[in-house]
């Protein structure tokens, strides 16, 4: 049968490596699987596809791969014929060894019950759900990736915990091994009121037919808008031209411009103010006499200072943020109020005090190496142990920068892959971990199923029986839990700036915490992308919904991913009585390359002082 074998893979055009062996193996894999030489040569060309290997040469180093596929060939076609089959793995028989013996009791009278297997069927089953592209959705028990093969996990890389030292199990951490322990239920989660803020575009909305004057009114509106505010303040004089050359101290407010291609330098800032006061001409800003500052283009400040030549403003005082009182005034106007509110769960006067317990992870949730989506898999198994009241997922979730998909190496559609691997996890998550979890997805315009614009529409997920537990929001997004105003954006916003942003510090040497600092703009110029003109790959369309990107109100948490170092950040906002405080969370990645990212972990109890928050690498 040896030669049988030989001839077919010869007739198909490959050549063995090592040949004794090779044929040795496949004629185990015959015998085991009762297949004829035919049947094995066809089985290792739809392998050999799938994993689109190089030359047409059968190696030894691929045949444990190529068992494995011969496996779950042979578990998809005993599937088929019994579709109520429940197949065990060596998984299951570890769980019953391990398992406690008051938990044995309850839920192993016999075959395992169905909430039982929708817990551990996911985290723990090691048998691969093949759809037939070399790719599955669990881990496969003999293919360690170097994502499993990781020996630090669960691991608190910072933390800040302001809360009174009590007998919490909500607020400890127990970071022990989790692959080797059986999740046990954690005590039921409170159930939290949740209001999403539709302000963004709607699913199916025409997009990238933005035009010039889309631009421009988007652009001015902001600068007429931010002059408004502080005119409102009454701590400044009505915005005058800064174009115009006068002796006198002028307050001029308008938008940070570079004059030449490239970052800004002290040579080439510009400011242009509005067409009302200006008529949208600009004028060279000098900033020397200033002791320190911090802009980048897009800002919108006020200048106080003096314009003699007409060609230079020479400022004696930069103003970046407003007062928040005067925020508050402008936005109780009625006609500035444009704000349409989504009420997903009515809220509860027993549990209206702001009080919030939440996972935060961030795309990508599979490595670079495969799409088994482990590190998705790991967070949703930690999850369901610590059953916190909601959890966010931020895109990308189909990630476009992922090798495979750029490659166009996958045979199932991006739509697809979205609900198997994303939408099936989280549904059977919230299953088992009952009504009362809520959780929250927000796209990335790296998401290769989803619309390429920002601001973008929320996911249309259709889950009837879900609905007000798994909810999309818009890119960028608003909503409250249990009045815990939040407000999140998945476009790197922080890098970006901090490619772009020009600063001097302190003269006396006072410590400058620059991702602080970035973050403080997002908050000061009340939009969640102040940059202007945008990054080379953001598609931005100021025609699309221009309020979605405006920060109405200041959040008590702001969740910025990005590729810069994760953090957790207490701004501090205003001054005197007027004072606010807001958390800045950056949750990292959960997934870096072929290995773990990070993600964050929050319980918030009314405010920044009283909360427990921290970065757990996965």
């Amino acid at each position: 049968m040896e030669e049988e074998i030989k001839a077919e893979f010869k007739k198909s055009g490959f050549a063995l490596d090592d040949e004794e062996e090779i044929l040795k193996k496949c004629l185990t894999f015959c015998i085991n699987y009762n297949l004829k030489s035919s049947d094995l040569v066809s089985s290792w060309e739809v392998y050999y596809l799938n994993r689109q290997l190089d030359e047409s040469t059968v190696r030894n180093a691929e045949m444990d791969g190529f068992l494995l596929h011969l496996q779950n060939e042979q578990k998809e076609a005993v599937v088929k014929e019994e579709p109520n089959l429940y197949i065990y793995s060596s998984k299951d028989v570890d769980m019953i060894l391990n398992h406690d013996e008051e938990d044995m009791k309850e839920e192993i009278p016999g075959t395992p019950t169905d909430k039982y297997l929708k817990l551990n069927s996911e985290p723990f089953d090691s048998t691969p759900k093949s759809y037939g592209n070399g790719y599955s959705s669990g881990k496969p028990s003999k293919l360690v990736t170097p994502f499993g093969r990781r020996t630090d996990k669960f691991v608190v890389k910072f933390n800040i915990n302001s809360l009174p030292v009590v007998e919490n199990n909500d607020v400890e951490h127990d970071h022990g091994n989790l692959e080797d322990e059986i999740i046990k239920r954690a005590p039921p989660c409170k159930k939290c009121s949740l209001m999403i803020h539709r302000l963004g575009p709607e699913p199916g909305c025409r997009f990238m037919y933005d035009r010039i004057e889309d631009r421009f009114n988007a652009l001015e509106n902001r600068i007429r808008k931010h002059a408004t505010v502080l005119c409102a303040s009454g701590l400044y004089e009505e915005p005058m031209d800064p174009t115009v050359a006068s002796q006198r101290n002028i307050f001029a407010v308008g938008m940070i411009c570079c004059d030449v291609e490239g970052r800004l330098n002290e040579k080439s800032i510009m400011l242009q103010s509005s067409v009302e006061h200006s008529g949208g001409r600009n004028v060279r800003l000098e900033l020397h006499n200033l002791s320190q500052f911090s802009i980048f283009p897009g800002q919108i400040v006020g200048i106080e200072g003096q314009n003699p030549s007409g060609h230079c403003l020479i400022a004696s005082k930069l103003v970046d943020s407003v007062p928040l009182s005067a925020i508050a005034a402008v936005n109780q106007h009625p006609t500035k109020k444009q704000a349409l509110d989504l009420v997903v769960e009515s809220t509860d006067s027993s549990y209206v005090q702001k009080e919030i317990s939440a996972l935060i992870a961030s795309g990508p949730f599979t490595t670079t190496d495969n799409l088994f989506f482990e590190p998705l898999t790991e967070l949703l198994a930690y999850a369901s142990r610590k059953l916190p009241q909601l959890l966010v997922l931020m895109g990308p979730f189909v990630d476009s920068e992922h090798p495979e998909i750029k490659k166009g190496a996958v045979d199932r559609s991006f739509d697809e892959l979205f609900s198997q691997e994303i939408l099936r996890r989280l549904q059977e998550h919230v299953e088992y971990a009952g009504s009362d979890v809520r959780v929250i997805l927000v796209p990335s315009i790296r998401d290769a199923q989803h619309d390429i614009v920002f601001p973008q529409p929320a996911f249309d997920i259709h889950l009837p029986n879900l609905k007000h537990q798994i909810t999309s929001l818009t890119n960028p997004g608003n909503f409250e839990a249990n009045q815990v105003k939040v407000g999140c954006c998945t476009v790197d916003i922080l890098k970006q700036m901090s490619g772009e942003e020009m600063s001097r510090n302190p003269t006396d040497g006072t410590p400058s915490d620059r991702m602080s600092r970035l973050a403080n703009h997002i908050i000061s110029q009340r939009s969640f992308y102040p940059l202007y003109p945008p990054a080379e790959d953001i598609p931005l369309d100021s025609s699309l919904a221009p309020e979605a990107l405006d920060i109405t109100s200041i959040p008590d948490i702001l969740i910025l991913p990005s590729d810069v170092k994760y953090f957790i950040k207490v701004l501090t906002l205003g001054e005197g009585e007027e004072q606010r405080k807001c958390i800045c969370i950056n949750p990292g990645r959960l997934a870096k390359g072929e290995g773990g990212g990070t993600f964050a972990e929050l319980n918030y109890q009314g405010s920044p002082d009283k909360m427990n928050a921290s970065i757990i690498g996965i």
